[in-house]
């Protein structure tokens, strides 16, 4: 494993590989306070455990996180990277970023890369957004002279002037990802890296983002890693993507192309339930999706003049303070159309989630959505911070027949949402 740096091109990876190593314990979830409370009870029993995990008599198992990847990216080109979760999206980015090493291969570099890669990534939370600037700044290598004189560009882009001599750690989550993108953006990185921080942002601030990400590609020269799982932002900023499948290039080319492949063979798709494997390593996990029309039958084909509903089972192995359910709906092309959390309606987020298998039931109503294929996704997670697990692109399609859809002269009508609305008409004297 290398990193270079050469002129040629912005990036080149080749053959690149990233190898975990898993030890699988026997039994169920076991908590801190167990761990403990066995090495009071039993000494000489946890001392020989970890004799055998010395000496390796443990099951311990490879995962390939990434395997064969090679790729070149052109000074000033913007690539797209997509992949459902657990394809290796993220961990190619931080590879990338010299987060983490590669197992294998080698990285050729040409410039300074920026990355974008968690909300707030490189911010100390007691310090103010002003004293967060000049860190991010100093940690991407400029002067002090430099941020300061990109400073007030960077608060006026960030819309965050008002607050900006506050600790970061009372910012919302879309304050976060504002300032950090506007810091990376002005700083001028000659590799700018980009994992779906943006999807945070209100609509106005992503529509202002992408502007200035195709601006300092175009103009600028600046190369572009951008990953979303917005497909309508991926295909509006990136000419060229790449998809990845199980840690391996499953397909490069014209992003348009590369998006049709991966919604055509989307996971599990066109299936009404959902079962995923446990994750030993997780406290907080989403087990089972399951799709139901109006009759409590699952499938994943509704009629649109009726109501159907989508029952998320998650376990909780310990309490987690501040945690909630996001659930949200995104057209075929990647549109976010729905965007519903489990306080919606009590407008407190809960204190806590917990410990013990949960069921959450969401309705979705009659004549909501127009004919057309769509997808779901559900995340665990604490407000402004992290996500405790993610799943996504569960499809389901909406059908028009003997719906409010059809017109008098048998056509469907156009446009996402099919919501009937009152037309009072009255002569006006």
């Amino acid at each position: 494993m290398s990193y270079k740096y050469i002129m040629e091109n912005a990036i080149e990876i080749k053959n690149v590989g990233k190898k975990y190593n898993i030890t699988h314990q026997k039994g169920g979830y076991v908590s801190l306070r167990d761990v403990i409370m066995n090495i009071l009870k039993s000494p000489f029993k946890h001392a020989k455990q970890k004799a055998r995990k010395v000496i390796g008599k443990d099951a311990k198992e490879e995962f390939w996180a990434l395997k064969g990847v090679s790729l070149t990216v052109k000074k000033g080109e913007v690539i797209g990277i997509i992949g459902a979760n657990g394809a290796g999206k993220s961990t190619l980015l931080k590879v990338l970023s010299q987060i983490t090493p590669p197992t294998e291969g080698e990285i050729i570099l040409n410039g300074r890369i920026a990355s974008l890669l968690e909300i707030g990534t490189g911010f100390h939370q007691e310090l103010t957004g002003r004293e967060n600037v000049f860190l991010n700044g100093a940690i991407l290598g400029m002067t002090k002279k430099e941020i300061t004189e990109r400073f007030d560009d960077i608060v006026e882009f960030s819309g965050v002037k008002k607050f900006i001599d506050t600790p970061v750690k009372r910012y919302s989550s879309g304050m976060y990802v504002k300032l950090a993108f506007a810091v990376a953006a002005h700083m001028e990185p000659d590799i700018l890296i980009v994992d779906e921080v943006l999807a945070v942002g209100d609509a106005e601030f992503r529509k202002k983002s992408l502007g200035k990400l195709d601006e300092v590609s175009k103009t600028e020269g600046r190369t572009i890693l951008f990953v979303s799982h917005n497909m309508a932002m991926v295909e509006d900023l990136c000419n060229r993507s790449i998809l990845l499948e199980h840690g391996k290039v499953k397909l490069i080319g014209e992003t348009k192309k590369v998006i049709g492949e991966y919604l055509s063979k989307s996971n599990e798709k066109n299936r009404a339930i959902h079962n995923f494997r446990i994750d030993q390593h997780r406290d907080n996990q989403v087990t089972k999706i399951s799709l139901l029309n109006d009759r409590n039958e699952p499938t994943s084909n509704f009629d649109s003049t009726k109501q159907f509903t989508v029952d998320i089972e998650y376990l909780v192995k310990q309490e987690v303070k501040g945690t909630m359910l996001s659930f949200l709906i995104y057209t075929a092309d990647g549109n976010k159309l729905i965007h519903s959390d489990s306080f919606n309606y009590s407008g407190v987020i809960p204190e806590s989630l917990e410990a013990g298998n949960h069921k959450t039931k969401i309705t979705i109503p009659a004549n909501l959505l127009n004919a057309g294929d769509y997808y779901i996704e559900t995340i665990i997670r604490i407000p402004g911070f992290s996500s405790l697990d993610h799943r996504e692109n569960i499809q389901f399609s909406i059908s028009g027949e003997n719906s409010l859809q059809g017109d008098v002269y048998g056509k469907n009508y156009e446009g996402i949402l099919s919501i009937p609305l009152e037309h009072k008409t009255e002569e006006i004297k």
